[in-house]
């Protein structure tokens, strides 16, 4: 169980590194090992904790996004209505790429479910595969360097002229951040990036994409808080994802903005010199 402390500051660090790109998973499992505390990350009541708190930053992303989000469901329910995609309604477009998208890591995450929450209760793996995150964010910034900046304006009509093979490829990266230590937002910005988007459209499709999923995730998920076991432990619950919804929203306002001008490399480093030093604190413990 988690005291309030540890559930503020759990809040904040996922809050922050959810969306950054440095992997809010792999902090979650090597914190408690690294701290010392008494926390079992492949307990159930954990996991729930988590999702709870990625809730809070999915909600922020719908928020910050609502405009186009407004857009996009409306036009999503007009390509319906008319039963096609006109090549006129990019909102369309881009809602069914976001669906397509999502496929991949929803599907691998039910498969995969319980050798997933196995790799929880490994920190020493999850340390090393933060020095893979690096790697991997390392060359997303080598392509960013070939890619031509874009302005704002134009973003979601760039974004919507993506293939749907191409949608799959990013939904696929999001699927490899299933597995603690692998970011989320890096990896759908390094699918992005190879799908031939710039940095800005590519981080704004990665932020577009989570919504869905942590979405998803929460509506499987979130029904086991009104477990009885769970209950007399709704307080830190509770303050621990306003404490995500708070620092999500901080990170969101930073990144949109640093994104348009700067790259993945300073994200790369950090992952490779974090995920070094606690391999080897891991190993000589």
């Amino acid at each position: 169980m988690l005291s309030y402390f540890e559930a503020i500051l759990f809040g904040l660090l996922q809050g922050i590194t959810e969306l950054f790109p440095i992997s809010s998973l792999g902090h979650s499992v090597v914190l408690p090992k690294l701290l010392g505390w008494q926390v079992n990350q492949s307990d159930p009541f954990f996991l729930t904790f988590l999702v709870a708190t990625h809730t809070a930053t999915a909600l922020v992303l719908f928020l910050f996004f609502l405009k186009d989000w407004q857009r996009i469901i409306t036009a999503f329910f007009r390509s319906i209505a008319l039963r096609e995609i006109r090549q006129s309604d990019p909102d369309a477009k881009l809602a069914w790429l976001l669906i397509v998208g999502t496929v991949p890591a929803g599907l691998l995450g039910v498969l995969f479910e319980e050798p997933l929450k196995a790799l929880f209760a490994s920190p020493r793996l999850v340390a090393g595969v933060l020095i893979l995150n690096g790697v991997m964010l390392w060359l997303a910034d080598l392509l960013h360097r070939n890619k031509q900046a874009q302005t704002a304006a134009g973003s979601d009509e760039r974004v919507a002229r993506l293939t749907w093979f191409q949608s799959i490829r990013v939904g696929l990266f999001q699927a490899i951040a299933l597995v603690p230590g692998f970011s989320r937002t890096g990896a759908t910005i390094t699918g992005g990036l190879l799908a031939g988007l710039s940095n800005e459209d590519a981080a704004r499709f990665s932020f577009l994409l989570a919504t869905p999923i942590i979405a998803a995730a929460s509506l499987l998920k979130l029904p086991e808080l009104a477990l009885q076991s769970n209950r007399t432990m709704l307080g830190p619950i509770l303050v621990g994802t306003v404490c995500a919804g708070a620092a999500a929203f901080v990170s969101l306002r930073f990144l949109t903005r640093y994104f348009e001008t700067r790259a993945l490399r300073p994200f790369a480093i950090y992952c490779v010199v974090v995920g070094v030093a606690l391999s080897l604190i891991f190993t000589l413990r």
